[in-house]
């Protein structure tokens, strides 16, 4: 079965069109090296939760929206094999990135399906 990563981070409302531009390079980025499938989706329905919730797991203030994303792999080994190549793309060099959102905000992780329908 396939490999995920997944994303949540916070973007400032006033930086959606830069994040979709930033978004659309990466992707690319991605899907050159090997992915399968490369996702972003912007919060419409994630209300601030009392104790949990997506906006307060990246503390996302009053004038930013919650961003959820993905990537799909074959499997665990072909992203580990992909990873280092798009780390070292020479489209993922700069700091671009950091006048749109805040990385340390964003929670990343890679996860084994076990139900697809």
């Amino acid at each position: 079965m396939s490999y995920v990563d997944g994303f949540i981070l916070a973007v400032p409302k006033k930086n959606i069109e830069a994040y979709k531009a930033f978004s659309a390079t990466t992707g690319a980025i991605w899907k050159s090296h090997g992915a399968i499938e490369y996702v972003e989706c912007i919060g419409d329905d994630v209300p601030y939760g009392e104790l949990t919730s997506f906006p307060r797991a990246v503390q996302a203030a009053e004038d930013e929206v919650v961003i959820f994303s993905w990537i799909i792999y074959n499997s665990r080994q072909e992203r580990d094999a992909i990873m280092p190549k798009v780390m070292s793309d020479s489209r993922m060099q700069g700091d671009d990135w950091k006048a749109i959102f805040d990385g340390k905000r964003m929670i990343f992780g890679g996860f084994v399906p076990f139900l697809r329908l």
